[in-house]
């Protein structure tokens, strides 16, 4: 069964899928954040496409653990999705993923306009992986 990944951000939106095997995790692309209200049924239609059975989304919690307006905003979206899609939506902490996308883009040494638009996809991938990885080895997310 393909998982599909989705990395919220306030301007887009990064996806990721895994191979039908549930074993690797690639970038899919993006979904621009707005218009907020149609934001669900699009990224329905996008797991719908990519032939995900299954939806992982990165809940934004700060370094200490709390959680802020964008971890809140999250939660919405995938209360949203779940009934958008039909779909399992499971929450995952995200933290650092963004900084280890970042990281990887710059160790490829791509130009900053590039990583600004492959960030999000980049850092879906890699909550994907890490869901991926867990779900192998039989822990929880």
């Amino acid at each position: 069964m393909r998982v599909l990944a989705i990395d919220p951000g306030t301007k887009r939106v990064g996806l990721a899928v895994s191979d039908e095997t549930g074993l690797i995790a690639q970038p899919l692309g993006e979904e621009p954040a707005e218009p907020a209200s149609t934001l669900a049924a699009r990224l329905a239609e996008r797991a719908r496409s990519a032939g995900a059975g299954a939806l992982v989304m990165g809940l934004p919690r700060r370094l200490d653990g709390s959680q802020g307006p964008e971890a809140k905003a999250a939660r919405d979206l995938a209360a949203r999705l779940r009934e958008a899609s039909g779909l399992r939506v499971e929450l995952v902490d995200e933290r650092l993923s963004s900084a280890a996308a970042e990281r990887a883009l710059l160790e490829a040494g791509m130009k900053r306009e590039r990583r600004k638009r492959m960030a999000h996809r980049v850092s879906a991938a890699l909550i994907l992986q890490s869901y991926l990885d867990r779900a192998r080895s039989g822990r929880r997310a």
